[in-house]
């Protein structure tokens, strides 16, 4: 995936520089506070911890705290950068481990090149945390340092760079090879590369069951072969092998297996074609994989393969690995990741692969269905399930080998994971992931706003979208000059020229000319990019619009009614925000389109809404809200919102869905069961429909400024075809955030599921 060099610079330094900070996790709001955190209270753990050095997992932040030490000696593909300049490449580690398994991180970069001297440094950082993960120090100096900390320290030590690609990718193999029938002792692997991830890989490998007589191992110079006089060390010579191969091609005649841990297009079709029946190709290389899925399809159609990226199936992507491997292992206090914890590890991915995938995460990828076989031998980056089978597995090995120091109840540890990280901290990237399965043309009339180009550049970079843009070519490239926005590839469409515009104006005519509009108005109507853009969306031209950033509420959504209008199913049209928390996911409508619908328009918006939030992956918990509890109060209001519960459940007898009901009793779980365990709503609502639009529309805004939640919205539902808007003023990633969604409408509209 491309990027925009100035547009990574913006991201790292706007704001508060980086990507990461410290957050308090107690008050200190008063003098009270202020003596318990510090002095004179914070000697009584001080001297606790002094008697019982246990107790430090207690008191302090250490059982949750994880070290990303590195040296800068090998980052990524950019090679000996060195310590600083490697600094956001950790930041951005200890981002996917908070993300991912709620994990703090203290990213560390050490200033030397000796391995002696970080070894010396962890060592000394063995009373601050919970585990070290190495990051980015260079072969073979990583598994001398990795192995001398492992047998000094009583913390867990864990190299990611060697283990993370073997663990992910043992999982794969072991799947891949039921699919194809072989057995695992039989099969010949040729690994591209012999760096630390594929000399770790192939190691795992072998305690997986692949012979090491069968493993061919090829670098820059060739096959490693016994006697080989060049680039040699003691672990390339554990996979050196007697034999007359001394090219990658030779090797891969009759292979059964290729594993790339190198750089991209160093492997052939002609050379693919040589392998033996029902090849696997894992060409992990990343970005570029050494051969694409594409290019070996065209040569064998009985393959299966895996890469490192998104855009294909099967990813195999080390976030499945090392987030839930260090929580299992902080979470028993294991003193070292040892290699049955790996292979627990390897074997839960595996065995999740096979389970059945629930609807949620098929449709959080785009997808109807998901089953185990060429395409999904391996579970989604995205699958909140990882955390649950993982981390389990890998504190029960710890148990099991005697390294864990802390015992758990497996019941009891699943059920403090399902509440440790709620599903909203993976919903954008979902969202995102699921958008580019299959990106749409997303028309912006607001084709001259330099937000909206930028964003446009962001969506076309990372797959998301294919943005149209529509207004004057000129101006349009100018703001971009003066941007620093690269427009190669993104569209523009100006309505006062477009070859179009006789055509959209006779659409316009026809669907208005009832409604006092001539032919000529509707020329005219036409330099409105608004209307332009829905008469797109109308003819098929387009897949969705986004549009209101520079524009009040009305005068964006008036033409996409008046040219597209309702779902003639639904019959109204309502707005929805997404509220993403840090911990849940709330929905609110109808927050900005009709100001006091009845019972029956209520009970539709809120039908309208359960649809949506299901192609989110979310199952809708529904709270109907008024000012009274279950007719505490006899009003009007009241009535009218619980006619509408009634109504919606004759329609959908299976929804959760309750009301009339408070804000506070939809939300409070505890509050539910204790005062009205009669209430068909068991779980805390997610989907908040309000009765009026004066409510809404206030209690959305608060909630979003006050709350600290990421807003999308609104959200049009009940359209006809997918049309959104932006709040007024709207920033780029609002922007991107709500094209995102409006390709997901576009897609369940492409599959006639809306």
């Amino acid at each position: 995936m491309s990027y925009d060099r100035e547009d990574a610079l913006d991201y790292h330094a706007r704001g508060r520089p980086g990507k990461i900070a410290v957050v308090p996790t107690k008050p200190l709001d008063n003098q009270r506070d202020l003596s318990l955190a510090y002095s004179p209270g914070v000697a009584a753990p001080c001297l606790e911890i002094q008697k019982t050095p246990e107790d430090a997992y207690k008191y302090t932040a250490k059982g949750n705290l994880v070290a990303v030490v590195t040296n800068g000696t090998a980052v990524l593909g950019l090679g000996n950068i060195g310590a600083l300049a490697s600094k956001p490449v950790m930041e951005g580690k200890a981002n996917l481990f908070k993300q991912f398994a709620d994990l703090d991180v203290f990213d560390i970069e050490v200033g030397s090149e000796v391995p002696d001297d970080l070894i010396t440094f962890c060592k000394l950082l063995e009373p601050t945390v919970g585990g070290i993960n190495l990051e980015d120090i260079r072969a073979p100096d990583c598994f001398y340092i990795e192995q001398t900390l492992r047998e000094a320290l009583k913390i867990p030590v864990f190299h990611d760079d060697q283990h993370g690609t073997a663990i992910i990718s043992g999982a794969a193999l072991l799947n891949a090879l039921e699919l194809v029938t072989k057995d695992i002792a039989d099969v010949r692997v040729v690994f591209s590369g012999a760096g630390a991830a594929a000399l770790s890989t192939a190691e795992h490998y072998v305690r997986l069951g692949v012979k090491r007589e069968n493993i061919t191992m090829s670098d820059l110079h060739g096959v490693v072969y016994a006697g080989r006089p060049v680039a040699m060390d003691p672990y390339k010579a554990r996979f050196a092998r007697e034999t007359p191969m001394r090219t990658i091609t030779e090797a891969l005649v009759g292979a059964d297996v290729f594993v790339g841990l190198s750089a991209g297009g160093v492997i052939t079709g002609s050379m693919v074609a040589q392998m033996a029946e029902r090849p696997i190709i894992f060409a992990l290389a990343n970005p570029n994989p050494e051969i694409t899925p594409d290019e070996v399809r065209a040569v064998r159609d009985d393959a299966i393969i895996a890469t490192g990226r998104s855009d294909y199936p099967n990813q195999v992507n080390n976030v499945l690995g090392f987030p839930f491997i260090f929580r299992g292992a902080l979470d028993v206090r294991a003193t070292q990741i040892n290699e049955e914890m790996k292979m627990a590890a390897t074997r839960a991915l595996a065995s999740l692969a096979k389970q059945g995938v629930p609807d949620s995460v098929a449709r959080l990828y785009g997808l109807s269905s998901v089953t185990f076989g060429k395409e999904y031998i391996i579970p989604y980056v995205f699958d909140p399930r990882v955390l649950l089978w993982v981390a389990p597995a890998v504190a029960w090995a710890a148990v099991a080998t005697g390294v864990a120091t802390h015992f758990i109840d497996l019941d009891d540890y699943r059920t403090s994971l399902e509440t440790r990280l709620g599903r909203a901290r993976g919903i954008m990237r979902g969202i995102m992931s699921r958008a580019m399965q299959s990106p749409k043309r997303v028309v912006f009339p607001e084709g001259e706003e330099p937000k909206i180009i930028e964003a446009a550049r962001i969506l076309l970079d990372e797959g998301i979208a294919q943005p149209v843009l529509l207004g004057n070519r000129a101006t349009i490239e100018r703001v971009a000059a003066e941007s620093r926005i690269a427009m190669e590839d993104i569209e523009i469409e100006d309505p006062y020229s477009s070859g179009h515009r006789d055509e959209y104006a006779k659409y316009l005519f026809e669907r208005r000319q009832r409604k006092g509009m001539s032919l000529a108005e509707a020329h005219q109507r036409l330099s409105n990019g608004n209307y332009f853009g829905s008469v797109m969306v109308a003819l098929g031209h387009a897949d969705a619009l986004v549009s209101g950033v520079n524009l009040h509420y009305p005068e964006t959504i008036r033409p996409a009614l008046q040219v597209i209008g309702a779902q003639p199913e639904v019959g109204i049209v309502s707005g929805l925000y997404m509220l993403v928390f840090e911990r849940h996911v709330v929905f609110c409508g109808d927050t900005t389109v009709n100001i006091d619908p009845t019972a029956e328009q209520l009970a539709q918006i809120a039908e309208s809404a359960t649809r949506l939030v299901r192609t989110f992956g979310i199952e809708p918990h529904v709270a109907l809200l008024s000012f009274s509890n279950f007719g505490s109060v006899q009003h009007a209001e009241t009535k009218k919102v619980s006619r509408a519960v009634e109504l919606l459940r004759a329609r959908n007898p299976t929804l959760m869905v309750d009301g009339e009901m408070q804000a506070d009793t939809a939300v409070d779980e505890r509050r539910l069961k204790t005062m009205y365990p009669f209430s068909t709503l068991t779980e805390r609502a997610n989907v908040l429909i309000f009765p009026n639009l004066s409510a809404g529309n206030i209690a959305y805004k608060l909630l979003n400024h006050l709350g600290g939640a990421t807003a999308i919205g609104p959200i049009l539902v009940g359209m006809r075809l997918p049309v959104h808007v932006l709040e007024e003023g709207a920033e780029v990633q609002d922007i991107v955030n709500m094209a995102a969604v409006a390709v997901i409408d576009a897609q369940q509209h492409a599959a006639g599921t809306r």
